[in-house]
């Protein structure tokens, strides 16, 4: 299976107690896999999906709408992939432990 190209990470702000990126999605991007370390926030920057793959082989897909937001807790493990055919943008708010 042929890689998929990457998400492009922009940190916006970057403070001790918080860090705030904007991620860029090409068609078929991903994250790669990671672990938030810390409790964060997402604010879509367009209507799209995305796919999720989490541990154990499985995965899903996230309907997200632009500008309405939603809260995970640290701990969260996932790859996140841009299921849509054109580009897709988030915001990243990390509530970080000083």
């Amino acid at each position: 299976m042929p890689s998929r190209p990457k998400a492009v990470p922009h940190v916006h702000i970057s403070e001790p107690h918080v860090r705030v990126t904007e991620w860029r999605f090409a068609p078929g991007a991903e994250t790669g896999w990671h672990r938030h370390e810390a409790d964060y926030v997402v604010v879509p920057l367009a209507d799209g999906e995305l796919m999720l793959e989490e541990p154990g082989g499985g995965s899903r897909t996230a309907t997200l709408k632009r500008h309405v937001p939603y809260a995970r807790r640290e701990g969260v493990e996932h790859n996140v992939i841009n299921a849509n055919p054109y580009g897709f943008a988030f915001i990243e708010v990390e509530h970080l432990k000083p």
